[in-house]
């Protein structure tokens, strides 16, 4: 029995040996793939790094649509200040807001330039002719 015992003893030492050796490294392992993977996946993560980049590209794009359609406004707006006002813009201006024609006059309906059921932030404009 002696010798089966020491077979056994020294197989258990060598179980704890081994058993010494894997438990850090696989310890070590677990800790470096949490890491990689909130790395990819976390708030902070690649994938949610490209989605608000999409995200920035698309408020660029409306940006520049919006300043856009600022400096048409501001052009126009600057055609009815009093320094020089231009008399055909200020006619124009007051028929619409009073909704009055001359009997002369021809009118031409045209389409919106917008389309009224769309919501989206992004409008482009339809060709007028």
């Amino acid at each position: 029995m002696s010798m089966s015992s020491n077979i056994t003893d020294a197989l258990k030492r060598a179980a704890k040996s081994a058993l010494r050796q894997t438990i850090g490294p696989a310890i070590g392992a677990c800790v470096v793939g949490y890491f990689v993977y909130y790395a990819v996946q976390g708030d902070r993560g690649l994938i949610a790094l490209k989605h608000i980049e999409g995200e920035i590209a698309r408020a660029e794009q409306v940006l520049s649509h919006v300043r856009g359609e600022r400096e048409r406004m501001e052009r126009r707006a600057s055609l009815l200040r009093g320094d020089h006002l231009d008399r055909d813009m200020l006619d124009e201006r007051a028929r619409a807001m009073l909704n009055l024609t001359h009997p002369n006059d021809v009118i031409l309906s045209l389409p919106p330039l917008y389309d009224q059921d769309d919501n989206s932030a992004e409008k482009r404009p339809r060709s007028v002719n």
